[in-house]
């Protein structure tokens, strides 16, 4: 879903990463803020005033957002999902979850928050902009006071309509899985009705653009294309999710991984290693016992004349804990971990000894044969 991503913040110990895509989005609606809305709306102001109205506005937007997904992050965790942070894209934010709700009534209520916090902040921004008007508050202050109240009660109700992957589908997906008792039943319905609501703002899209609104047109097409796929992807990640669930690491791992001894040279570990296996990172294994690994990222940081005279072991670091995992844990813990590390190649230990490695190729491959077989 994610392009590049970059680290702002912490809080309340999640991460918030900005996208790329927001900060060429942040740019056009400062823009059309500052020269289309506010100046509608508000006339008779400087233009330097409907700028800096408009780099508040947006401004505003973003921390809007930011407490939007929060507020799903908090109730998350409250259920014991594991969230790996909040990220901000070009259509809002996500708040990114390493695995499923547990239960419908823990779906229902992560859900829901985020419109109802949307909501409540329109609330919040309209008591205060009315009370501006009464005190006679300088106007580019009620001005966007009375935007922010206006685009988070539009956030709140978009994301309230049923079609998932919205909260709106979320919350249908809860209310299905309590009454059926099948959470896969009630995805397969819900990410369906997701589609088809895609479907429908791309046809809004382009009978926009047929009658003139090039703008609006091209936005609600992205919109609805990227809810179409979004919609399919969620299922599919379900599906994922489901056919390795139960399945211990043990039965993919590769039980005799590729190692190397911490005596031989850079230049050795580059040409008989890296260059062969290509991967980027190995176990370092002395007599049996692992003492650490080395990575590409590592051998980038020497120098290439020291290469003949820097052994692995000068390298060699204590393994990340992010590449580790024990055999007999479920293969989804494993998913889990390469999607939140971008690792694609973990290390099987279990009191200390290596037993193997499990790669994602591994898992895909079990995954293409099960489908295959049984769906």
């Amino acid at each position: 879903m994610f392009g590049k991503s970059v680290k702002l913040f912490k809080l309340f110990g999640f991460e918030v990463q900005i996208d790329f895509s927001w900060v060429v989005i942040a740019a056009p609606i400062a823009w059309s803020l500052s020269v289309g809305f506010f100046p509608s709306h508000y006339q008779g102001l400087p233009v330097q005033t409907y700028w800096l109205m408009g780099i508040i506005g947006a401004l505003g937007l973003f921390l809007s957002v930011v407490f939007h997904e929060l507020c799903h992050s908090l109730v998350a965790r409250s259920y014991g999902i594991p969230m790996k942070g909040i990220t901000l894209f070009i259509f809002g934010g996500v708040a990114q979850m390493e695995d499923e709700p547990k239960s419908p009534r823990a779906e229902f209520m992560m859900a829901i928050v985020g419109p109802l916090s949307s909501i409540l902040i329109a609330l919040i921004a309209y008591g205060t902009y009315a009370l501006g008007r009464t005190a006679s508050w300088p106007v580019p202050v009620v001005g966007v006071i009375h935007y922010l109240s206006m685009i988070n009660g539009l956030l709140g109700g978009f994301n309230l309509i049923p079609a998932f992957p919205l909260d709106g589908g979320r919350v249908l997906r809860s209310v299905l899985w309590a009454v059926k008792g099948n959470m896969r039943w009630a995805t397969r319905v819900s990410s369906r009705i997701g589609e088809a609501f895609g479907v429908v703002l791309i046809l809004l899209g382009a009978l926009s653009v047929i009658r003139g609104n090039l703008i609006g047109g091209m936005w609600w097409l992205l919109i609805g294309m990227f809810l179409r796929n979004a919609a399919k992807m969620s299922y599919r990640q379900l599906m994922v999710r489901k056919s390795l669930e139960g399945e211990p690491i043990r039965r993919f791992m590769q039980p005799n991984p590729v190692t190397v001894p911490p005596s031989i040279s850079v230049e050795e570990l580059v040409e008989d290693y890296i260059y062969r296996y290509h991967f980027k990172m190995f176990p370092v294994v002395d007599s049996g016992r692992l003492i650490g690994c080395v990575t590409t990222k590592q051998v980038r940081n020497i120098p290439r004349e020291e290469w003949s005279r820097k052994t692995v072991g000068d390298l060699s670091r204590e393994c990340p804990i992010d590449n580790i995992v024990a055999p007999d844990a479920d293969a989804t813990r494993a998913l889990s971990i390469m999607s939140r590390t971008g690792n694609s190649r973990l290390m099987v230990m279990e009191k200390g000894h290596l037993l193997g490695v499990i790669t994602l190729r591994d898992l895909v491959k079990f995954l293409a044969l099960k489908v295959d077989l049984e769906d």
